[in-house]
């Protein structure tokens, strides 16, 4: 890791020379033919490696996640089948046996010794229904492995929009820095909180839907077609990149409180 290599600097066990070496070498994994890992994203601009199952062969995604475990102590896989979870729960590195957290579709595999850190971002999620939490559940991985405190709150749809308020409200008090909200069919509630609170909102599409406009694509078009501002929309089903992009604006969020709190005392 980084740290590693900046201790041995200041030690004099490396050279200046061969710790640029070494920090270049850290910079993509390379695994077999199969996968190039970029093991030193997180180090970069802070979102942590994710490795997508859906699509690979099982013998290469343990390949892939062993690897990652080893280079950066701890992997994400997404979209994950029930033989894949299975399999990863077999995964050892160094003969220790990671920590495993197994959510719907979505498994976060940690060495033991790994530390999380905690930035001080606050993240609000909010589902329209129930069928929208497995890809809420990626937004709460993402926001939550890259340090941020997550508030949820699941099935307050437009159908019953009077749910929505409580749970809103809580995070008004908490002072989310920003909130995603994960709708399909028609994807209205997007809009609805955008017309009403002051934060950003990042619009999920999920692919909850059928007839005309299925599979998320209705719910897609509404939310592009929203005329509430501050609302930006991800892809449908695109829990991952929704996460990661509102842990990225809290975490700013939350460098600037503490350097204003620094700055005042």
């Amino acid at each position: 890791m980084l740290r590693d290599i900046l201790d041995r600097l200041m030690k004099g066990e490396l050279s200046a020379e061969g710790a640029e070496k070494a920090i270049r070498l850290l910079a993509v994994e390379d695994v077999s033919r199969i996968a190039r890992l970029d093991v030193g994203r997180e180090l970069r601009h802070g979102v942590p490696e994710v490795v997508i199952a859906e699509g690979k062969q099982i013998n290469d995604l343990i390949e892939i996640v062993t690897s990652a475990l080893a280079a950066i102590g701890r992997v994400i896989v997404s979209r994950v089948d029930e033989r894949q979870v299975a399999a990863l729960k077999s995964i050892g590195v160094d003969g220790q046996e990671p920590l495993i957290n197994i959510l719907r579709r979505t498994v976060i595999i940690k060495r033991p010794d790994f530390q999380k850190r905690n930035t001080g971002g606050r993240v609000g999620v909010i589902t329209a229904g129930t069928s929208d939490i497995p890809v809420a559940e990626e937004v709460e991985v993402m926001a939550t492995e890259m340090g941020c405190e997550v508030v949820s709150a699941y099935d307050v749809g437009v159908a019953g929009v009077h749910r929505v308020l409580a749970p809103l409200q809580e995070m008004i008090e908490k002072d989310v820095d920003v909130i995603v909200v994960v709708a399909g069919r028609e994807g209205a509630l997007p809009t609805l909180l955008a017309g009403i609170v002051d934060v950003p909102i990042i619009a999920v599409p999920t692919s909850f839907g059928y007839g005309f406009g299925e599979k998320g694509v209705g719910a897609l078009m509404a939310m592009l077609q929203s005329c509430s501002l501050g609302l930006a929309v991800v892809n449908i089903d695109g829990g991952i990149p929704a996460g990661a992009v509102a842990a990225m604006i809290a975490n700013r969020a939350a460098k600037f409180r503490e350097r204003e709190k620094t700055t005042n005392s």
